[in-house]
């Protein structure tokens, strides 16, 4: 039995993103970690819809060495306390590095789907980059793109353009059984 996914970014749309210069970052550790208005009901009624909720999270600080490991596992750990997600699929590589996982790739959604038994036609990918939207589009689908503005390149195109996760909830669910 295929079950459907809503595939998350973590860094601006479960948790503050930290925004320098207008550009985000995540967060250093626990002490900057901040889970944004409405994303524990957000991720309740979804879940209670039947969603399985997969957080996928380029983390490329640890590979630039300017982030422990430790430290992003231990934020994934606190959402996990917090938070109804079924799993947590961090990529670690920088641009460079070739890897399959890294988005714009979609990797880290397949080997998710794959694993989970998720049909990618009739999930959604929800992220506040460029990169979230691309990966959620190569691996078929629908895409949700949270507009905070960010001073950086914009997604060439989405299905949905929402101002935060409770939105992009509220859209999802209003298309619950439509594929």
């Amino acid at each position: 039995m295929s079950r459907r996914a809503v595939f998350l970014d973590r860094d601006g749309v479960i948790n503050r993103a930290v925004v320098r210069e207008g550009k985000p970052y995540p967060p250093a550790g626990l002490e900057e970690l901040e889970i944004l208005p409405g994303v524990s009901e957000a991720l309740d009624q979804l879940k209670d819809a039947g969603f399985v909720l997969v957080v996928v999270s380029n983390q490329p600080d640890v590979a630039r060495g300017t982030a422990a490991r430790d430290a992003v596992e231990a934020i994934n750990a606190k959402l996990a306390e917090s938070l109804p997600v079924d799993d947590f699929r961090m990529c670690y590589h920088d641009s460079g590095d070739g890897c399959d996982c890294r988005k714009p790739k979609p990797g880290m959604l397949l080997v998710a789907a794959r694993d989970q038994g998720i049909d990618l036609s009739s999930s959604f990918m929800v992220g506040d980059r460029w990169r979230d939207v691309e990966a959620g589009q190569r691996a078929g689908c629908r895409t949700l793109f949270i507009d905070y503005g960010y001073d950086e390149r914009q997604p060439e195109a989405c299905d949905y353009r929402v101002k935060s996760l409770t939105e992009a909830a509220e859209i999802i669910l209003s298309l619950d059984g439509v594929s």
